[in-house]
């Protein structure tokens, strides 16, 4: 099968590509990425006024399955990153139960290639259980699969067992993702520790339960030589500790997500649970400590940390609801209308910071444009204006907090391996499971 992608704008961080050019699709495999390609082909993708990216990966996303099917399962959380343009997306095993065995790992991997053709790439737990005490064998876990080791959702309390698991992340060459908080400084907070949760009565979090964890993380990795991503960060010293790692030839890298560069606390309106979020959105400097740390490189990667919940749960309000929002479908039109709009990240940066750097970080051979690579391929209307409207997801979960909002920026087409898994044409959607469309 040979599919011409025709006229787009290639973004392709790999090769500092930033040029109007087509892409003949072969086989699964990128084989041309020239002006004006005029072989005969089974099928054209019109990609005039739109970027083309490498397929997007989101190194940050829950599933729920197995366990919290109510949630998501893998076949709807595959549906919704298809429609956000992600080919490729790493689920945290907090999971019920753990993702912390051989056979857990095989079974996401194998339910996976079932009913989806984007690629899931399983993240492991550090500790069996997720209970902070007896270390998994990364070593197999690793070669059945996982991508990675982390305790999303929680932090290796235990420094010595935290740094015995960086020791042996480092031995095996599989990087440890950090969920970087500390329980006791949390303690009952359900929001940003500021005057937004004063005058609405919450409890707050405190920017420190973050950064001790950060800072703890940091020196473990440097003691070890682990190679250590920071998830969802979220303050100003935060990004400056991990400038300054980076400066030290620490192995550390870090990831924001777009709520955290959009939303601060005093966006919170009243007892609405859908802004609850760990960590939370915190306060205008450190939103522009973070836009500034995407701008300078510091912030290695946007991820959504997608996290569905039922109607219901959500519904609770901010102390007893679950924290986490949907993602995996805002996440483009987000960065489109509130980054690269607004001049914060070029269309170039965006695609690393969403496809190129993400696959380093994970040491795949993604997140290209490049000759002879696989043809996972994200095309994208940049133009296109829109409402977010939470009840198209293809997400079980509704839970957003930018429901309503005014966006630019729609997924066209998301290719994996040469085959279209999702299309938007012409008012027209098609997200294509292994076994039957869904209209």
């Amino acid at each position: 099968m040979k599919t011409l992608i025709k006229g787009g704008r290639v973004l392709d961080p790999a090769s500092k590509t930033d040029e109007v050019k087509d892409i003949l699709v072969e086989d699964g495999f990128i084989k041309k990425v020239e002006k004006d390609i005029t072989e005969e082909t089974d099928s054209t993708i019109d990609a005039s006024g739109c970027f083309v990216m490498p397929g997007l990966i989101d190194l940050h996303v829950h599933f729920r399955e197995p366990g919290f099917e109510h949630k998501e399962t893998i076949r709807t959380g595959a549906r919704a990153a298809a429609r956000g343009g992600f080919t490729s997306v790493c689920p945290m095993p907090n999971t019920k139960p753990v993702i912390d065995s051989v056979e857990m790992v095989k079974y996401i991997v194998d339910t996976a290639s079932e009913v989806t053709d984007i690629n899931i790439l399983p993240v492991a737990a550090v500790t069996a259980g997720q209970d902070g005490e007896y270390i998994t064998d990364f070593e197999k876990l690793h070669e059945a699969g996982a991508v990675a080791v982390s305790e999303d959702g929680r932090s290796v309390a235990n420094a010595r067992v935290a740094r015995q698991a960086m020791r042996l992340a480092a031995e095996v060459g599989i990087p440890v993702f950090a969920h970087c908080e500390d329980k006791d400084l949390v303690a009952r907070g359900v929001m940003n520790a500021g005057e937004r949760a004063k005058q609405l009565g919450l409890y707050g979090i405190m920017n420190v339960a973050e950064d001790v964890m950060i800072a703890r993380n940091i020196i473990l990795a440097k003691n070890t030589g682990a190679q250590l991503h920071i998830c969802h960060c979220s303050t100003q010293d935060g990004i400056r500790m991990v400038e300054e790692a980076k400066k030290d030839g620490i192995k550390v890298t870090c990831e924001v997500t777009p709520h955290h560069l959009i939303l601060t606390e005093d966006d919170i309106e009243g007892d609405d649970a859908n802004y609850k979020i760990n960590p939370p959105v915190r306060t205008k400097n450190d939103l522009e400590t973070l836009r500034d740390g995407l701008k300078k490189g510091v912030i290695d990667s946007i991820s959504s940390d997608h996290a569905p919940h039922h109607a219901t749960e959500k519904e609770r309000g901010f102390v007893e609801a679950p924290f986490g929002i949907s993602g995996l479908e805002t996440a483009v039109p987000l960065m489109i209308t509130e980054m690269v709009d607004k001049g914060v990240i070029t269309p170039l940066e965006m695609a690393d910071k969403m496809s190129y750097s993400p696959a380093k970080i994970l040491g795949i051979d993604k997140g290209t444009l490049l000759v002879d690579r696989a043809a996972d391929i994200t095309v994208i209307d940049p133009e296109y204006e829109y409402v977010i409207d939470s009840n198209t997801f293809a997400s079980k979960g509704k839970n957003t907090p930018f429901n309503g909002k005014e966006v630019k920026g729609q997924v066209r087409y998301t290719m994996v391996g040469g085959k279209v898994v999702y299309s938007n044409c012409n008012g027209t959607e098609i997200i294509i499971d292994k076994d039957v469309p869904k209209l």
